[in-house]
């Protein structure tokens, strides 16, 4: 992927796809990608060894439930709001209604992490995915 020559409108890049739980690249800024997906019901819990999971809400509430050491907790991101999920800690991002986030990790992150539950059909396991604008 090239870096694009124009500013991207995030709405115009959430509108080249339809599939839940499938992130986009939209850019990458030095060894990172920054992603866009659309989410709805529930991911997969999953936890990523070696890096933080950055979350940004772009429209919608996204909430996020946390495996720790004194049992489970649920934060909630509404529309522009932002979370790091800490390396190494167990997640499962849910969304009750349509939500737009976007997302920041290193290239070649799966969007299940590096141990996970098993991958349900509505979950895209993946690195993400071209953004194709015209």
């Amino acid at each position: 992927m090239t870096m694009a020559e124009n500013p991207i409108e995030l709405g115009d890049a959430l509108a080249t796809f339809d599939a839940l739980w499938s992130p986009h690249i939209v850019t990458r800024v030095n060894d990172y990608d920054v992603r866009v997906a659309k989410v709805e019901g529930t991911h997969v819990w999953h936890v990523h060894e070696d890096t933080d999971e950055f979350f940004l809400v772009i429209d919608g509430e996204l909430r996020i439930t946390l495996r720790e050491e004194n049992g489970d907790r649920t934060v909630t991101l509404p529309r522009g709001s932002v979370f790091t999920v800490p390396r190494g800690v167990e997640h499962c991002p849910h969304a009750r209604r349509p939500t737009s986030i976007l997302l920041f990790e290193p290239t070649g992150t799966s969007s299940v992490g590096d141990r996970h539950d098993e991958v349900p059909e509505n979950v895209d396991a993946t690195t993400g995915h071209a953004l194709k604008l015209d």
